[in-house]
């Protein structure tokens, strides 16, 4: 038995002491050396005495361990070589969860000492900043639409972009790269938007040849409609329609309170 020196400190329960062990040995947690651990957890307990407050769960893991031990010891039948999983599984198993856990806990520890060093003052942001509203409501230019599904839409159409531009290469050899500029594509959208007045999405950004004009064509929709000069409507699961704002269908709450009034 490989003999290891250890101070009688206080661990906060058997499976701790057990990683202690398994450390000094610098042992692979996968790989226990079930018999020396035992002997030396056991020669542990002989030193820790009775008084300590946590001495059943500990006598426990002791039982454990001499389970293991025995079962590891006796001699397998040869239908049992296959099938018969490794004694120590639940063991190692344990250990791995304990361990994170317990990492866990250095990491909220260090991040509550940084958190006592910080220090916060009151608010003085001026009132006129605080009332400041933006000019334009959002909500009515995203009617029913979520930003997360317009790049839903746009991530599956730069993915079948990404394919279509690899099948070109190959065939081609090489792709000429153009230059797009957001002006431009603005430009170009706001002209899109008086011909068609209503038009989907979908179909805008598929008509994109490059990835590059799919990317500054999303990008000019989202400053289209940050600015209230593009409306986005989608009614259940359907397709997400742009109108100008003269054309968007009127929202349900303001036609309720126009009946009403």
């Amino acid at each position: 038995m490989m003999d290891v020196s250890f101070r009688l400190e206080s661990f906060e329960g058997p499976l701790d002491l057990l990683l202690h062990l398994i450390d000094k040995n610098k042992m692979d947690i996968y790989d226990i050396q079930i018999s020396t651990i035992t002997d030396q957890y056991m020669e542990y307990l002989s030193r820790m005495g009775k008084e300590a407050d946590t001495m059943s769960e500990f006598l426990v893991m002791a039982a454990t361990l001499l389970d293991i031990k025995a079962r590891m010891l006796l001699p397998k039948q040869e239908d049992e070589l296959k099938e018969e999983e490794d004694p120590r599984a639940e063991l190692v198993q344990q250990l791995l969860e304990y361990k994170l856990f317990k990492y866990m806990s250095y990491e909220l520890k260090d991040k509550e000492l940084s958190a006592s060093k910080s220090m916060y003052r009151k608010s003085s942001i001026p009132r006129e900043v605080q009332e400041y509203t933006a000019p334009v409501d959002l909500d009515i230019f995203l009617d029913g639409v979520s930003l997360s599904r317009l790049k839903e839409v746009f991530d599956d159409v730069m993915r079948r972009s990404r394919e279509k531009r690899n099948e070109e290469a190959i065939r081609y050899g090489r792709i000429h790269r153009e230059t797009i500029s957001l002006p431009e594509k603005l430009d170009y959208i706001r002209k899109y938007t008086r011909k068609y007045k209503k038009f989907s999405f979908r179909k805008l950004i598929e008509t994109q040849i490059t990835r590059e004009n799919i990317i500054v064509t999303f990008l000019a929709v989202l400053e289209l409609m940050k600015t209230g000069q593009l409306v986005a409507v989608q009614e259940g699961i359907g397709e997400i329609l742009m109108y100008d704002p003269s054309e968007a269908p009127q929202r349900q709450e303001e036609a309720g309170e126009n009946t009403a009034e």
